[in-house]
């Protein structure tokens, strides 16, 4: 019998928008986890607002729609707001009701603005690694480190010559040479640099993204956006590394490696990992005009240990190819270094909470 297409709304639901959500959602493994990491910052977050006044957004909130547009590639912030009023999934995960009202996009842009002051998204990637730590989840001996590109919020006609460029000898590329990102700025974002990866690639408006890896599970223990420049990614590398590594009084007997591509095959920073007693395990140049930046020992180029940190290095490549595939670290619409960073780094932490929900067992997931 076919069924009448009846055109009376209904007035009231009796399904709460705990009982829409499948019961085996990746949503709900990630938004246990990151109410974990949000409850571990409670104190941080209170320092950020004042005892009196208006109440704002819960900063709880903010975040969590903030990652949604990570996980979910929302390409801006009024997209989401539309989101967040007919998608009940949204809904769930920010914490509002059905009936609750959605904010105005600019609101939401200035309570924003407040968290970007406050590092909270370097403050959430803290707390993530310690619910990963906690879960036995990370190497403290073992890691990979690399950079991507990141394309600003630019184009390349809006870069026009400096008013002062550098002296030669000191520009950002090879031994100061002045490179073309020396000697012109962009007008809409002045932070911004053309820069290119490959000689073949066209240079663009850019920043660099850097992350330090645990070899374990491929999980990102420290994460930092930078300027583009052929020397930011070693300089980064061991930036990242002092963040992380413990002092070696806690652990003499263990042996701490680092994997890299021939990017990092440079006699000052392997120098650089041999006196924090890091082995680097840095991929070598087999052929062609670079074969004398190879800088490696014959020790350290017959380490047995060499071999795996190069078959792990492909762990993050996965980092960057799920953050730009089809998400907004692609081309950050964000402008400005701070900003960049902040938004780079929430959206580590985010990869990190999707990839930890594939290796938290289910039972281990309850709240």
């Amino acid at each position: 019998m076919r069924g009448e297409d009846e055109k009376q709304n209904g007035m009231f639901s009796y399904v709460t928008l705990e009982q829409r959500i499948p019961g085996d959602h990746p949503v709900r493994q990630i938004r246990v986890l990151a109410d974990r990491g949000l409850q571990r910052m409670d104190a941080e977050l209170e320092l950020l607002y004042a005892k009196t006044g208006r109440p704002s957004i819960a900063p709880e909130r903010l975040l969590r729609a903030l990652l949604l547009m990570v996980l979910y590639s929302v390409r801006s912030e009024r997209q989401l707001m539309e989101q967040l009023d007919y998608n009940l999934l949204f809904r769930w995960f920010v914490g509002l009701e059905m009936d609750d009202p959605v904010w105005d996009v600019t609101v939401f842009s200035k309570n924003r603005e407040r968290l970007i002051a406050g590092a909270v998204s370097q403050q959430l990637l803290n707390a993530v690694l310690v619910e990963a730590r906690e879960q036995q989840l990370l190497s403290e001996e073992h890691f990979t480190v690399d950079g991507t590109l990141i394309q600003a919020w630019a184009a390349a006609r809006s870069f026009k010559d400096k008013s002062d460029p550098p002296q030669p000898g000191s520009g950002s590329g090879y031994k100061g040479e002045v490179l073309l990102r020396d000697r012109v700025e962009s007008k809409t974002d002045p932070e911004a640099r053309l820069y290119k990866k490959a000689a073949a690639d066209k240079a663009v408006p850019s920043y660099q993204g850097h992350a330090l890896i645990e070899n374990r599970n491929g999980l990102v223990v420290a994460a930092e956006a930078s300027l583009a420049a052929t020397v930011a990614e070693r300089a980064m590398a061991l930036k990242l590394l002092d963040r992380v590594i413990r002092p070696r009084n806690e652990h003499p007997d263990k042996k701490i490696t680092l994997g890299a591509d021939t990017q990092y095959q440079e006699a000052a920073f392997i120098q650089a990992l041999r006196d924090r007693e890091i082995a680097p395990h840095v991929s070598e140049y087999g052929e062609g005009h670079n074969l004398g930046k190879n800088s490696l020992n014959q020790e350290e180029r017959q380490d047995p240990e060499r071999v795996t940190s190069q078959r792990k290095r492909k762990l993050i490549e996965r980092v960057f190819g799920w953050s730009k595939l089809d998400r907004p670290l692609r081309q950050v619409k964000l402008r400005g270094l701070s900003r960049v960073d902040w938004f780079y780094r929430l959206t580590i932490a985010a990869y990190n909470l999707v990839r930890m929900r594939r290796l938290i067992p289910i039972q281990g997931m309850a709240a």
